[in-house]
């Protein structure tokens, strides 16, 4: 989803069920109550995606593959994640506190939080993780607008940060990889090395983990007593063992697996709405996109309804080249863009565009209906005389070659929730993830005029103009959102319904 795409998407994410707990409220995000009491006990099985190219066991390296993620976070805890009923609330950290011109943030470290080895979880640690973090490739996304020296300890559980510019929304810019590790863990110990979160890891081979209860997790002992995970390269194998009983959840089965699950008594299907970004992504400063009138010649020739239909088979709805549907503030009230062949011919001949050329546009298998989603593209795109070249590339070549470089690619993000989380990672002039190379001068004034302002009625009003700009010209045509669906055995309860970081905790879940 760096806070790679991927992270976000499960980020990010796009990672398996979860339910979240409000450090403060206990917030329940997870469905399947009317199952009965929680009880304690009993090992779920959960199939993720991944592929063996791509494993990775740093809590803060890139994970490529939502099964390392998952297992990372279920044995690691951020600072704060996404809640049920607001965009951030607490985790590790207890809560938080800005100065008064929004630049100096507090964090309070939750009471009783100690690592798995039974030592205290201290803010030297979280300040060391932070700082580590931050010195990864793509630290200036992960931390926006923090730099290592600004980091600090403020007595044993307090954790200072002092950011570069004014930001009201700090805490939701850390909520996906603030992951804590002991101060002065060395890299070569980091595969073995304790974390705070409600499980350990008991083993891990090619992919594959188990995890056992922390019977000592600050927040309360999960009820399953071990969590098996299992990867798998494609959705459909990850189904099929499903429906054959050798694992318990399906994470991410995708629409052709929650029409064969229709069926099935034995087997239920947990459907998050709007889940998931889809996004064609267009670089914009050099190349044939560059121009503007060609991105938006691009946006009136793709059919949303016939992507949504034919691609998400209806799981899912019709998007409108704005990141962040589910943001509170998204802006309901810019035109629906809708397909007109007829004016994109007219921008294409305007703008000088080359029709004799034949473009490639590179896409992965990573999750279910992306590659789709590419092929139905090309085929629209020749009513308006584009020719268009669907590549598939190997995950790994992709995010090595194409992923932030390339001219025309498809995406996928599967956090949804924030218009200004996307803003800050993917799209003023200094994003870490800038994926179309966009540089905005308006777009990047309208940015900090949001994040600085603290009263919430105002900083809503002045998002509607960052979502105009970026619906205007930015790089991205966000032709659907995918909604998440996860497969379970009719045992399994307590999965959660929160998309994207809010689905990758287990300790709610429980087995009948």
């Amino acid at each position: 989803m760096s806070i790679n795409r991927r992270q976000v998407l499960w980020g990010s994410g796009a990672i398996g069920a979860a339910a979240l707990l409000s450090a403060c409220s206990g917030n329940d995000s997870s469905a399947g109550s009317a199952g009965g009491k929680p009880k304690k006990g009993g090992t779920l099985r959960i199939g993720a995606l991944g592929r063996a190219g791509a494993i990775t066991r740093d809590p803060h390296g890139t994970q490529g593959n939502e099964s390392d993620y998952l297992i990372l976070a279920l044995v690691y805890d951020t600072l704060a994640v996404p809640g049920a009923k607001e965009n951030t609330v607490p985790r590790l950290a207890s809560g938080w506190k800005p100065s008064k011109d929004l630049k100096t943030w507090r964090f309070t470290l939750a009471k009783g939080a100690t690592f798995h080895d039974g030592s205290p979880v201290t803010a030297e640690d979280v300040v060391w993780s932070l700082k580590r973090l931050r010195n990864t490739p793509s630290g200036t996304a992960r931390l926006p607008g923090i730099k290592a020296k600004n980091i600090r300890a403020e007595g044993s559980d307090t954790v200072v940060l002092v950011s570069d510019y004014a930001n009201a929304e700090l805490p939701l810019m850390l909520r996906f990889t603030t992951f804590v590790l002991k101060k002065g863990t060395k890299d070569k110990d980091i595969e073995k090395a304790p974390g705070t979160g409600p499980f350990k890891l008991d083993w891990y081979k090619g992919g594959n983990a188990r995890l056992v209860r922390n019977d000592k997790w600050f927040k309360r002992a999960p009820y399953l007593d071990a969590i098996e995970v299992k990867m798998f390269e494609t959705p459909q194998a990850m189904a099929n063992a499903l429906l054959a009983g050798q694992i318990d959840v399906a994470s991410n089965g995708g629409a052709i697996a929650a029409r064969t699950a229709k069926s099935r008594s034995d087997v239920k299907v947990i459907r998050r709405r709007d889940d998931m970004a889809m996004p064609i992504v267009m670089r914009t400063s050099d190349g044939p996109f560059a121009d503007p009138k060609v991105r938006e010649a691009m946006r009136l020739v793709v059919d949303r309804d016939a992507m949504v239909k034919q691609v998400l088979s209806g799981y899912g709805t019709v998007a409108n080249d704005v990141m962040g549907t589910g943001d509170p503030a998204y802006d309901r009230k810019l035109p629906q863009r809708k397909r007109n062949v007829k004016k994109a011919k007219k921008l294409l001949k305007e703008a000088k565009f080359d029709f004799d050329k034949t473009y490639e546009l590179i896409t992965t298998e990573d999750i279910s209906g992306l590659a789709e989603s590419a092929t139905l593209f090309a085929s629209q795109a020749r009513d308006a005389g584009v020719k268009i070249k669907v590549v598939k590339q190997e995950s790994g070549t992709f995010y090595e070659k194409t992923w932030l470089k390339g001219t025309l690619y498809t995406n996928y993000w599967g956090t949804n929730d924030s218009v200004l989380f996307y803003a800050s990672k993917t799209l003023t002039s200094g994003a870490g993830q800038n994926e179309t190379d966009w540089h905005d001068e308006d777009f990047d004034a309208a940015y900090r005029k949001v994040i600085k302002t603290a009263d919430q009625k105002a900083r809503t009003a002045a998002l509607r103009e960052v979502q105009k700009i970026e619906y205007e010209r930015s790089g991205y045509l966000l032709w659907g959102m995918a909604d998440g669906i996860d497969l379970a055995a009719s045992k399994v309860q307590g999965l959660p319904e929160l998309p994207g970081y809010g689905r990758v905790q287990l300790e709610n879940v429980w087995l009948r």
